[in-house]
């Protein structure tokens, strides 16, 4: 057995609408030891979605700029202009956090 923090990355990735929310949802009321970090996305908010809650909302046009800036762990255009991402500062957030 293993002492001391361990940090592990869980990714849950499917298409939209399969079901990712309900899933994080479920399991962070499971009582594992997990942390959920918040996607930056292009698009804009649907229905009740929060900013920096369900996704950081930035423009297009800022997105591109993280990614010159390499601010971004992983990112992807998935339709014209809607991008999504996992920001660096949110994975260091939640590392920071233990």
């Amino acid at each position: 057995m293993r002492k001391g923090n361990c940090s592990r990355v869980l990714i849950i990735s499917a298409p939209s609408g399969a079901g990712k929310t309900t899933l994080v949802s479920h399991l962070l009321k499971s009582g594992l030891p997990l942390l959920f970090s918040v996607s930056a996305t292009s698009r804009k908010p649907r229905g009740n979605e929060v900013d920096g809650s369900d996704y950081y909302f930035i423009t297009a046009a800022e997105f591109r700029r993280r990614i010159r800036r390499d601010e971004f762990v992983e990112w992807q255009e998935v339709y014209k202009n809607h991008y999504y991402g996992t920001l660096r500062s949110e994975i260091e957030k939640i590392h920071g956090r233990g």
